[in-house]
Parts: C-alpha cells; sequence; structure tokens
C-alpha cells in the first residue's frame, strides 16, 4: 500500500452552537462536543482508508474552557499514528466568540478507529507519511501513548504489562 501524508486526510469543520445544544445556562453539552470529535475524527480515518471504520477509544478528552450558545465551533484533526488496521487521530476544538473575534482552546481529545472489510473485520490500512517535523512529533507522542493504552490494557486483563 501507498503511504499517505497526514495533509491528505487532515479536515476541519464547524458548528455553531444553537439553543438545543446548551444547558439553561447557555454552557454547551459535553456530549455534543463528543459528538462532533467523534465525526470529525471519523472523516479523517475514513479519507485516510477511503473504507469502513468504527472508534474504538476516545482517550485524554480534556475539557479545557466552556463553549456558550452563539458561539463558533472548530474542530481540527489529523491522523498522528497508523498501526496494521488502527489510527489515532487528534483533535483539537476551538470556540469563537463571533461578536468579539476571541477565539479559545476549549477541548482536546484523541480517538483510535480501525479499519473493517466488509465482513466487519479489521483491515490493513495505508502506511502514514511522515514528511514534516510537525508529523514526526505528533507521531513520535502517539507512540507513547499507544504504549500506554497496551499497559493499561494489559493491568486491566491482569496480565504482567511488557517492558
Amino acid at each position: 500500500m501507498k503511504p499517505k501524508s497526514v495533509k491528505e486526510s487532515e479536515v476541519i469543520m464547524t458548528h455553531l452552537v444553537l439553543p438545543q445544544d446548551a444547558n439553561p445556562a447557555g454552557n454547551l453539552h459535553g456530549g455534543v462536543i463528543l459528538r462532533h470529535i467523534d465525526t470529525t475524527a471519523g472523516v479523517v480515518a475514513k479519507r485516510h482508508t477511503r473504507g469502513n471504520v468504527v472508534t474504538v477509544s476516545i482517550d485524554r478528552m480534556a475539557f479545557k474552557q466552556p463553549a456558550y450558545m452563539g458561539e463558533l465551533l472548530t474542530f481540527k484533526a489529523s491522523l498522528n499514528h497508523v498501526g496494521r488496521s488502527s489510527m489515532e487521530i487528534g483533535v483539537r476544538v476551538e470556540a469563537e466568540n463571533l461578536r468579539t473575534g476571541e477565539v479559545r482552546h476549549t477541548n482536546s481529545a484523541y480517538l483510535t478507529f480501525v479499519a473493517l472489510d466488509d465482513n466487519g473485520k479489521p483491515t490493513p490500512v495505508p502506511p502514514l507519511l511522515l514528511d514534516t517535523p510537525t508529523a514526526q512529533r505528533r507521531h513520535r507522542e502517539a507512540e507513547l501513548r499507544r504504549e500506554l493504552r497496551q499497559r493499561e490494557r494489559a493491568l486491566e486483563e491482569g496480565r504482567e504489562p511488557h517492558a
């Protein structure tokens, strides 16, 4: 399979926070952000594989600042790491106050997706071309997160994690 660059699959999506997205105080519901993060990351995974993908996990979801009704959310997502059939995608969320122009980093998350064949079984994905210093750094950081996830999984299963 021919390697693909991060640029080939990265996406930027937006969502205007409407009354149905917010609680009575005007704060955006966390579940709305999660849904859009998952959708945005899914588009990146699908663009990379050009096939069926499913969410396996969301980790390190950080709610840094609230977003409010009437603000424009921008979801910036790109591939950080590609395994045999899995992919880690990072998503950064920013809220823009459309009256003042102020932009705040509100959320970040890392999601893992797996590519599936027509029978619903994991299938290989194109390798990731690490053609920029940013792509190389994000890949190294994703490798560390992957190792942590594997250790946590081993401990949950009562196995001794590999050193």
